[in-house]
């Protein structure tokens, strides 16, 4: 079984468009989306659209949660402020409903997916570090779990109680070790690399690989302008930032 296992979409069609297509071709079975479909980019309604094509196991991410809720969104900067409430506008109730009925904590087979945090997961918190991934390592009953949130493709492994890091690239699952692995992000990459990111897991082999893929930046960056979403938006997918 190969998984195709991506995340943080964040409403760019063309980058989306480039994973499915590559992921098919490197002969992925099974799909897993990390949440956060929506959010910064211009094409919320699409990406979704094929996302629930696919019915793939997904889990709730931070924006798909607060463009379902209706919450308030005073707790954002300014930049994801706009673009959800433009969200909101652009997606219908049956989307919304969607969103808001996805689960927080999921599990697949058996590994698990979340989209923040195993400790808390409705709070959002970020895994940057080997002392937020323990958190989570305390939380975390299966030998893998992936995620997402943080745009930073990163894997923390827990031997023992000692917790390190490694940059995502390909890392083969040992025996007695747990794995909490952060596939980047699809939409919007903050590690300095423009590309979409995703990961593939080979459970036959124990495997997970981290691909990139070029798309057509130019367009989904035209997009963004075009709707009259903040400049800013485009002008980040460029810089990976």
């Amino acid at each position: 079984m190969r998984y195709a296992i991506f995340g943080d979409i964040h409403a760019n069609l063309e980058a989306l468009e480039a994973v499915l297509e590559d992921s098919k071709k490197r002969e992925c079975t099974h799909y897993i989306c990390m949440g956060d479909i929506v959010g910064y980019n211009a094409d919320p309604k699409a990406c979704l659209d094929m996302i629930r094509e696919l019915g793939c196991p997904t889990v709730k991410g931070n924006h798909d949660d607060y463009v379902s809720s209706g919450a308030s969104l005073d707790g954002f900067n300014i930049l994801a402020k706009e673009a959800l409430l433009w969200t909101r506008s652009q997606i219908d109730k049956d989307d919304k409903t969607w969103l808001k009925e996805l689960e927080l904590v999921k599990q697949e087979r058996d590994f698990t997916l979340v989209h923040a945090t195993l400790d808390t997961p409705h709070r959002w918190g970020y895994v940057f570090n080997q002392l937020d991934a323990a958190a989570s390592f305390a939380y975390q009953n299966t030998a893998l779990c992936f995620c997402g949130h943080t745009h930073v493709p990163k894997a923390f492994i827990n031997d023992r109680g000692n917790v390190q890091t490694v940059t995502l690239d390909s890392v083969t699952l040992a025996m007695g070790k747990k794995y909490f692995i952060n596939v980047g992000s699809v939409g919007q990459p903050r590690d300095g690399d423009w590309r979409a990111a995703y990961a593939i897991y080979d459970a036959d082999r124990n495997l997970v690989e981290l691909h990139r893929l070029e798309y057509d930046i130019k367009k989904a960056q035209k997009k963004i302008i075009d709707n009259g979403l903040p400049l800013k938006l485009a002008q980040r997918l460029s810089i990976g930032k």
